[in-house]
């Protein structure tokens, strides 16, 4: 059993948004301790794949960790004899970011905890944080870097046992994507975004050659990155406040620039044009926007695209729009009703494992976390107007000495969860908390 500690602030979340904070702190001489109970630690979901044909969504000269320090990771890509304007293997930049974890821990600011975080409450104005090993720790400052969360339950899979594999990014994943290389039985991935991408490239690189079925409401998948010249605009050029203005600029500014240079343009006024959106455009935005912008704004490396494409060409994978009807245990796999769009007549196909891919959980009241569960139910924290993150101000604070990063922030300014934007997330919490415990 660990002692009990006392720190300055206490980060719950071991993946990048926590690491990349703790290593600001570090540079301002304030000590943390990092928590985090998943095995992952200095890594995350994301970049805990060892997969090598698991790539980074973005270029290698865009990935710096570090606000201020643009070039910080392509120099250590190039040193390992990597392009900078290449897409580097995700289990690369995993090792940069412990790196950069290391070295704040042997500066003496910084101190990995390997436990869950189940409970923290205000005592004598400090936070006391309870851990799943019946340890504590106690903090002036708490922040909430838990990332990306398991996906919702899938209601037609309710009932149906260890065939329908429910968190894509954990061991059961692994050991199905084994099994089905290895009996080269159908696989269902239901849908069709960047989680689908990471599995269909797992079951190939595994030796897969059977049936591969990905399926979502609009079947859209991920768009390639490519060359383009860019097209800056500045943010009064842009027709805030409005989704349907903007959706119909961003067309029409397509057509003139190509869409990845219009998309792209978009970047650097992201938050502002997120918060000049009433609460009902934002729910409109999500209804309706969300699922083309997501596939032409979170684009995949060209080596990926060119494997899925290959893929669909082979007749190895097929994308579906449509819906699942029903589903349930026969024999030795999951038989699946599914519905086309556009087309009243369902389906049956009998798969040998699926897999839920719809994403990171989009409902923080859905939480399975234990800590956030906690705050939440004790009203430490508030869902924000939308329900997708907690309720926070324009520092990130979401209470007493509390703040938020990365998706928990989504609400208040939706483009939060890439490495460009977290660096200068955390590069802000930083600051701030600085200046509060300076106070």
């Amino acid at each position: 059993m660990r002692s009990d500690r006392r720190t300055a602030v206490a980060i719950v979340g071991g993946g990048a948004s926590g690491t990349i904070l703790a290593a600001q702190l570090a540079r301002r001489g304030i000590r943390s301790i990092l928590i985090d109970g998943s095995g992952r630690m200095g890594r995350g979901v994301a970049y805990s794949t060892m997969e090598p044909a698991h790539l980074l969504n973005v270029r290698a000269e865009g990935m710096s960790a570090l606000a201020g320090e643009p070039d910080h990771f392509a120099k250590a890509f190039e040193a390992d004899g990597g392009d900078r304007r290449g897409f580097a293997q995700r289990r690369f930049f995993a090792r940069y970011l412990g790196g950069i974890l290391d070295e704040a821990v042997a500066g003496g600011c910084a101190e990995p905890v390997e436990a869950t975080a189940v409970g923290a409450h205000r005592v004598d104005g400090r936070w006391q944080l309870a851990f799943d090993d019946g340890s504590s720790a106690e903090a002036h400052a708490l922040v909430l870097a838990v990332g990306n969360q398991e996906p919702e339950p899938l209601r037609a899979f309710a009932g149906v046992g260890g065939r329908f594999v429910r968190n894509p990014w954990g061991g059961d994943a692994r050991a199905a994507v084994a099994e089905l290389a290895e009996t080269g039985e159908a696989a269902l991935l239901v849908g069709t975004g960047l989680t689908m991408v990471d599995l269909v490239l797992s079951l190939d690189a595994a030796g897969h050659r059977g049936r591969i079925v990905a399926l979502s409401r609009r079947g859209l998948i991920p768009r390639s990155h490519a060359d383009f010249d860019p097209a800056p605009v500045e943010f009064d050029d842009v027709p805030a406040g409005n989704v349907r203005a903007l959706w119909c600029w961003l067309r029409r500014r397509s057509a003139e620039v190509g869409w990845r240079a219009a998309v792209d343009s978009l970047r650097p006024h992201s938050h502002p044009l997120w918060q000049s959106l009433t609460a009902d455009q934002q729910h409109r935005f999500l209804r309706h926007a969300r699922p083309w912008w997501d596939v032409h704004r979170h684009r995949i490396a060209p080596e990926v695209g060119a494997t899925i494409a290959r893929l669909v060409g082979e007749g190895r994978l097929e994308i579906v729009s449509g819906r699942i009807v029903a589903a349930r245990e026969r024999g030795g796999g999951i038989e699946v009703e599914y519905r086309r769009r556009r087309s009243a007549a369902q389906q049956r196909e009998t798969f040998g494992y699926a897999f839920n891919c719809t994403g990171p959980l989009h409902s923080i009241e859905r939480t399975r976390d234990p800590l956030l569960r906690s705050l939440l139910d004790a009203g430490k924290v508030r869902p924000d107007h939308l329900g997708i993150g907690l309720d926070l101000d324009g520092t990130c604070r979401a209470g007493e000495h509390l703040w938020a990063m990365g998706p928990l922030t989504k609400g208040r300014y939706w483009e939060i969860i890439a490495v460009p934007d977290i660096r200068e997330q955390a590069a802000e919490v930083a600051a701030d908390i600085d200046r509060e415990l300076g106070a």
